[in-house]
This record gives structure tokens, sequence and C-alpha cells, in this order.
């Protein structure tokens, strides 16, 4: 089965919190706790989390306690991906990237993106885009209108084969620091990335108004 690597080494700024945004308190719990759950019920039995460096060891500790490996993150995200990755088990040879900031993702969306690298190197869950998309320029001006039958709203978890995943990271800092998702590095090395549909439920928390929906959304 595949090895889980989550996300946690986000600072959490813009939800005003005093500590790191993955062990902000959501329905009671740290968030992280919530993609914990659901990886678990998806059958995955390896987790390596990758955590901010100042983190206190009172939270690091519980994950530990859950059988989770903990390394310290980086200073973007695919530097913390690439550390975790490290740190998994050499036998693993699918590999889950989720946010710990996507709590509500349900255990079958992780099963859907691992079985559908039967027929690619990543397999990533998105949503279709429901909004109109215009394009800009530097002034404001709209330039087009997007065609959104064809665009989709990126999200967690993203699956990969192990080997594709270490040869799309092992490229220089300024690559990686430019990477919004692990998946433009595969892409960018010309892998194959099918989509996994998902909902917008699978929110990101970002702000005090979105862990007050995740809230609500868990509360039932």
């Amino acid at each position: 089965m595949a090895v889980a690597l989550v996300v946690a080494a986000g600072s959490g700024e813009r939800l005003g919190a005093d500590r790191p945004k993955a062990f902000v308190l959501l329905a009671g719990r740290p968030m992280v706790e919530w993609s914990l759950d659901a990886l678990r019920a998806a059958g995955i039995e390896e987790i390596v989390v990758a955590v901010p460096p100042e983190l206190d060891e009172a939270l690091r500790a519980p994950l530990r306690a859950a059988g989770c490996t903990v390394v310290v993150g980086g200073a973007v995200r695919s530097h913390s991906v690439r550390r975790a990755l490290a740190a998994a088990s050499a036998g693993r040879e699918l590999v889950l990237v989720h946010d710990a900031a996507r709590p509500l993702a349900p255990p079958d969306l992780f099963i859907r993106c691992v079985a559908a690298l039967a027929g690619a190197d990543a397999a990533i869950a998105a949503a279709p885009v429901t909004d109109t998309i215009k394009e800009a320029g530097q002034d404001g001006v709209v330039a087009r209108t997007l065609d959104r039958s064809g665009l989709w709203s990126v999200q967690t978890p993203q699956a990969f084969r192990r080997d594709v995943l270490q040869r799309a990271l092992d490229v220089p800092a300024e690559t990686l620091a430019a990477a919004t998702d692990d998946a433009w590095l595969v892409e960018q090395a010309g892998g194959r990335v099918l989509i996994v549909e998902s909902s917008a439920a699978n929110l990101k928390v970002t702000t005090p108004i979105d862990l007050e929906v995740a809230a609500r959304a868990l509360a039932g």
C-alpha cells in the first residue's frame, strides 16, 4: 500500500493563530488529526508528517504516539515533501501527498487517487471550476474569458509513483520554490497526470471563515 506524506509545516498567519495552522483546534482537535483519521480509514499504514521547525515537542508527541514519523519541513512546500519522502520506508512504491490544511478529504478520495495510478505517473484530486474565469493584465484590463469546461481547481491528495516523484523533486531549489503543487513538477518532467474528480467540499483552511465552515461540516 502507499505511504502518505502529510504537509503540516504552514505558519497559519492568515488564520491569526498562536500556533502553526495544522495544529489549530478544529472541532476540538488539532486540524492535522482529521487527515490522519481519513488516511487510516483508507487503509494507509505509514504516515510521515512534515512539521515546522519551531513546533513544540508537546504538539509533536501525539503524532509519534499515533504511529507517525515526524520530520522538520523545509522553507517551501516541495522542500517539505522531499524531506518527508526521504523519511518514508524504502519498500513503499506509491506515495500520497496531502495538505493538513484540507481536513475534510474523505477516505475514498485517497483510495481513488491511488487506484488511478494504474494508468498514470500521478493522480490528483481536483474539482471542476464553476466560476467564470477571466484573464487580465497588470493594468487590470480583461484580456479574455477562459472556457471553464476544461478547467479544474487542484486540491490534495495527490498520488505518485515513488520513482516519478523522486525524479521530479530532484531539481534546483529555485524550481522547487516555484512549484505550487508537486504534480506541476511531474508535468514539467513530461509525466502523465490524471484528474480524480473531487468537490468544493474538500476545502483548504486558510482564513478564520474557512475554519468555521470546516467546523460546521465536521459537526454534521
